[in-house]
C-alpha cells in the first residue's frame, strides 16, 4: 500500500498544525536537503508548452529516495474558474522502485515556495529587515508574508496588485493575524523603503514589474513569478547590477530571470552560500536577488516532510496502487483472476 494524502486531509493537516508551524517545518527539511545538494541528481524540469499553458515533471533522487513532480502553469486559467496551478506528487524507493508517498501539491507548492524564499531571505536579507513589499498578491502573496515573518519577523507589508480585489483579499487575510498592511498606489510606491521585495505575478510575459531606480540600497529581492522561458518580472538592468542567486543554475538560465544574460554572467547557487563554499552578503547597501524558479530538491524535501507529519495519522490514508500478484512473474494470472467479491 501507498501512503497517499489527498486534498481533504491537507487542509485539515496545515489547520490542525497551524500554516506558520508549517512553513518553518519545511523550510527546516529544505535546508536540510539543500546542504546534500551534491547527492542528489539534478536535471531541469521537463516542460510541455502549449498556447494555454505549460505541463512539467520535475524528478530528482538522493540514490535512497526518488522523487518527482507533475504541476502546471496556466496563467489564464483563475478567469475561466480555475487554479492557475495544481499539481502533485509521488516518492519511491530507489531499491525495488515501488512508489510509497504519494500527495496532492496544489496547496503544498504553494508552502514550498514561500518556505524556499524565507530560507533564503534569511541568509541573505538585511539583518533589522522590518519591512516587506509583495508585488501581486494571489495565490502565493500570503504564504510568502508569514514565512518572511517566521524568518525575519517581518510584520509590516507595502502590497501592490493591478487587481484591487485581490490586494483587499490579501489585507482581509492578513490583518487578523497580526500583520499591518498599506495598499499602495503603485508597484514604485510599495518598493520605496522596503528591506525585502518580492514578485509575484501571473503573467507569461516579459514585464518589468520592477525597476532598478525603484529597488533601495541594502534591499533583497525574491523574484518567484517568472518561472519559464518568456515570462520575467525584473529590469534586466536590477541582475547585472545585483548579486544573483539561484537554485540550479542550467535550469534558471531557461526560466529565470538571467534567461535573457549571456551564458558566463555571475550567478551562486544557493546552496553553496548555506555550506560555507560562497558569500552571501557581504555589506548592508548590497542588493541581493533570488532568482527562484521552483526546483525539485523543494519538492523532494517538502514531500519528505508531509509523509513523516502524517505517517501513522488520520491526515494519510493508504491506496492499493501497486499489483502485488503471489507470484512476482505471475502477472497475467493475477489480473485475470476472479476478483474479490467487496465486503
Amino acid at each position: 500500500m501507498t501512503q497517499f494524502v489527498d486534498v481533504h486531509r491537507m487542509r485539515r493537516w496545515v489547520a490542525g498544525m497551524q500554516v506558520e508551524n508549517v512553513l518553518e517545518g519545511l523550510r527546516t527539511y529544505i535546508e536540510d536537503d539543500f546542504r546534500r545538494w551534491p547527492r542528489f541528481d539534478k536535471v531541469a524540469r521537463v516542460a510541455s508548452h502549449t498556447p494555454f499553458g505549460v505541463i512539467e515533471l520535475m524528478p530528482t533522487s538522493d540514490h535512497e529516495t526518488y522523487g518527482f513532480k507533475y504541476v502546471n502553469g496556466h496563467p489564464d486559467n483563475p478567469e475561466r474558474g480555475f487554479q492557475t496551478v495544481t499539481a502533485f506528487g509521488v516518492l519511491a524507493d530507489v531499491h525495488n522502485g515501488y512508489p510509497t508517498f504519494m500527495s496532492e501539491m496544489t496547496i503544498l507548492t504553494a508552502l514550498r515556495t514561500a518556505a524556499t524564499s524565507a530560507m533564503v531571505a534569511k541568509a541573505l536579507a538585511r539583518p533589522g529587515s522590518a519591512t516587506m513589499a509583495l508585488i501581486g498578491t494571489g495565490s502565493q502573496a500570503e504564504f510568502q508574508a508569514l514565512a518572511m515573518r517566521g524568518a525575519l519577523g517581518i510584520e509590516d507589508l507595502r502590497i501592490w496588485d493591478t487587481d484591487p480585489a485581490a490586494m483587499l483579499k490579501l489585507a482581509r487575510n492578513l490583518e487578523p493575524r497580526g500583520f499591518d498592511v498599506t495598499i499602495a498606489g503603485s508597484a514604485r510606491e510599495a518598493a520605496q523603503c522596503s528591506d525585502v521585495i518580492t514578485t509575484c505575478t501571473a503573467d507569461k510575459t516579459r514585464a518589468t514589474v520592477l525597476d532598478l531606480d525603484m529597488i533601495p540600497q541594502g534591499a533583497h529581492v525574491n523574484t518567484i513569478g517568472g518561472d519559464c522561458p518568456g515570462k520575467t518580472e525584473l529590469d534586466p538592468r536590477i541582475v547585472t547590477h545585483a548579486d544573483v542567486f539561484v537554485e540550479y543554475e542550467p535550469q534558471t538560465r531557461v526560466e529565470g530571470e538571467i534567461q535573457a544574460l549571456p551564458a558566463d554572467s555571475p550567478v551562486t547557487e544557493f546552496w553553496r552560500v548555506l555550506v560555507g563554499d560562497a558569500p552571501g552578503r557581504t555589506s548592508r547597501e548590497q542588493i541581493t536577488v533570488f532568482d527562484s524558479v521552483g526546483f525539485a530538491i523543494e519538492d523532494f524535501a517538502a514531500l519528505r516532510f508531509v509523509r513523516d507529519s502524517t505517517a501513522h495519522t488520520d491526515f494519510s490514508t493508504t491506496i492499493d496502487l501497486v499489483a502485488q500478484p503471489d507470484d512476482p512473474k505471475d502477472l497475467f494470472g493475477y489480473a485475470t483472476a476472479p476478483s474479490p467479491v467487496p465486503v
